[in-house]
């Protein structure tokens, strides 16, 4: 099979713009909300945080929601108040049981805790942790679980809080992209130990950058807010406003992850519309399957067996070499790319990088499932405010890369 890329002198190439694998979905309010912000005179963290944390608290029915600058340092935030690694507390020998098919900054949380990275295969359907192989990694010095919602598609929770309940381990849900998701009926972060969500701009929301934590714990809340913000026992909100006091003290030595109101003010109205933007997504989702289910050439998302809502925060493809030809995934990014479709790389398993290589020992065949999907996933474009005429352009590109004859692509016919 021929996979040269299209005659790029066609009008396909110069009348088409590139259309990148996401955009962030911010409308009037969004920006009207940061207007305001700016206008207000405090942009620091302020009332808007407190009004976002009380409207997550809402939305994800959880006792504690606390802000924070990124996921990356949610997580981290969450070892240290857990006690975990020589960082939080613990010893170097504490170790955190987590997923090799993440974004690195799962893994580099555990390591900057000063805890150590332990890595479960994953599931061939899911792409999350494999929970059957969970308890076969525990040791003595284990002292947390760290699964990760892939894609927003949950981990199996039940087996999982089993496994933790009986060696006593803590439980940190990487939900980076799991906001809006549900697990047997249940929102993630209404239920657990802790959760930690992603705002970054590629998410189903955005505070531009930002994260949050869901905490069911109120001492480790307490914990988190204290050490978010320098060990202060006291947020600048109250030290600064009419009524506040700015006699402090620092009861540890904390980091400095608190958000903005300025963050806050762009989350506020995007969470009001989360899950309008999460059913757009569902919409895109159902038309990429109804038109791409009969390519051999790749293989589509697929769900779990036990009940679940993704929101899909990407929609991540497998390129099937076998079948195509040979085309590896590069070679298929490579292909899109010269239709102007970006895509996105979902990601690299983490066992592999330099750092994890020669730090920890892992090398290549350690974890078959995770490698294989990493050598082959891709991330089609995605997002709320997509057109099908975008749309269109994605399914015509694959077909033509996979020379395919496509009659319609109406979002009903398929191809």
């Amino acid at each position: 099979m021929s996979h040269a890329a299209p005659n790029k002198g066609t009008p396909f190439f110069k009348e088409e713009e590139f259309l990148p694998f996401t955009i962030p979905c911010i409308d009037e309010d969004v920006i009207n909300s940061a207007v305001e912000c700016l206008k207000s005179g405090w942009i620091a963290t302020g009332p808007r945080v407190q009004k976002f944390e009380q409207d997550l608290c809402d939305y994800l029915a959880c006792p504690h929601a606390i802000t924070v600058n990124s996921a990356t340092s949610g997580l981290h935030l969450a070892l240290l108040a857990c006690g975990i690694g020589a960082n939080g507390g613990g010893t170097s020998r504490d170790e955190v049981i987590t997923t090799p098919m993440t974004f690195v900054s799962t893994v580099n949380s555990i390591v900057h805790a000063g805890a150590t990275p332990v890595f479960v295969d994953v599931e061939p359907n899911t792409y999350n942790m494999d929970i059957s192989k969970l308890e076969a990694a525990i040791t003595p010095d284990t002292k947390a679980v760290m699964p990760v919602h892939f894609t927003g598609m949950s981990v199996d929770l039940d087996p999982l809080y089993e496994i933790a309940e009986k060696y006593n381990l803590r439980v940190i849900e990487d939900a980076a992209h799991a906001i809006g998701s549900s697990y047997k009926g249940r929102k993630i972060g209404s239920f657990g130990d802790i959760q930690v969500y992603s705002f970054h701009p590629c998410k189903n929301m955005t505070t531009a950058e930002g994260g949050a934590i869901s905490v069911h714990d109120a001492e480790t809340a307490k914990k988190m807010r204290v050490q978010r913000f320098h060990g202060i026992a006291k947020d600048a909100w109250d030290r600064y406003s009419k009524d506040g006091n700015q006699n402090i003290d620092v009861i540890t030595p904390g980091q400095k992850y608190n958000m903005s109101d300025l963050q806050a003010a762009i989350g506020i109205p995007q969470l009001q519309k989360l899950d309008a933007m999460n059913a757009q997504r569902q919409k895109h989702v159902e038309r990429y399957k109804r038109a791409l289910e009969g390519l051999d050439e790749i293989t589509l998302p697929q769900g779990a067996a036990y009940e679940h809502f993704n929101p899909f925060h990407i929609y991540a493809i497998l390129i099937n070499p076998e079948k195509a030809g040979g085309m590896t995934r590069d070679a298929l990014m490579s292909e899109l790319k010269n239709y102007n479709i970006g895509t996105g790389l979902h990601y690299p398993a983490v066992h592999l990088f330099d750092y994890y290589k020669k730090t920890y020992g892992f090398k290549k065949g350690d974890f078959p499932r995770a490698e294989t999907i990493s050598d082959r996933i891709l991330s089609l474009p995605l997002f709320p405010q997509m057109t099908e005429e975008q749309q269109d352009r994605v399914i015509s590109a694959l077909n033509r890369i996979f020379n395919k004859y496509q009659p319609s692509c109406n979002g009903s016919e398929g191809r």
